[in-house]
């Protein structure tokens, strides 16, 4: 009966664990609502302003594993809120590739390019797992920006 008894305490405990770990997840709603947030936020307060709301990683475009990036459509870094600001604004990225070989900024340049918003699937390091994990943007362009944030899919 212990034996029985310890088993569905393991059980329920590792399915809250579960629970709790998918809760630190956002949704894709929400990315794609950040991302609009954003977009307005650029629009209403220019770039000066906007990139350094989202650079800041206590600010209100940050959200569990949720942050806006900004590239230009040269795949230039402007800003990103996944506290790597230092290394990565100012840099090229446009030849950057994720863990398969995927090029992610020519992804989202082809996406906008053709639709002017949408998803696009790649792999990329969490900030709160420290893992590379499935990733999928939302991107809008906004004149010559890409604007985005990302779920991931685990």
């Amino acid at each position: 009966m212990k034996a029985i008894l310890k088993a569905v305490s393991i059980i329920v405990l590792a399915g809250f664990v579960s629970a709790a770990s998918a809760a630190e997840r956002a949704s894709a709603d929400e990315a794609s609502a950040l991302v609009k947030k954003a977009v307005a936020y650029l629009k209403a307060n220019g770039k000066e302003k906007a990139f350094a709301a989202f650079n800041d990683t206590k600010g209100q475009f940050i959200d569990r594993d949720l942050y806006i990036f900004v590239y230009d459509m040269q795949g230039n870094n402007m800003a990103i809120g996944n506290g790597n600001a230092g290394r990565m604004v100012g840099k090229n990225m446009l030849d950057m590739r994720d863990a398969d070989g995927k090029y992610i900024i020519r992804s989202f340049i082809d996406i906008l390019n053709a639709k002017g918003k949408g998803w696009v699937d790649y792999k990329w390091p969490n900030p709160v797992t420290k893992k590379v994990e499935a990733k999928s943007s939302y991107v809008e362009k906004v004149d010559d920006m890409i604007v985005g944030a990302g779920i991931y899919k685990q």
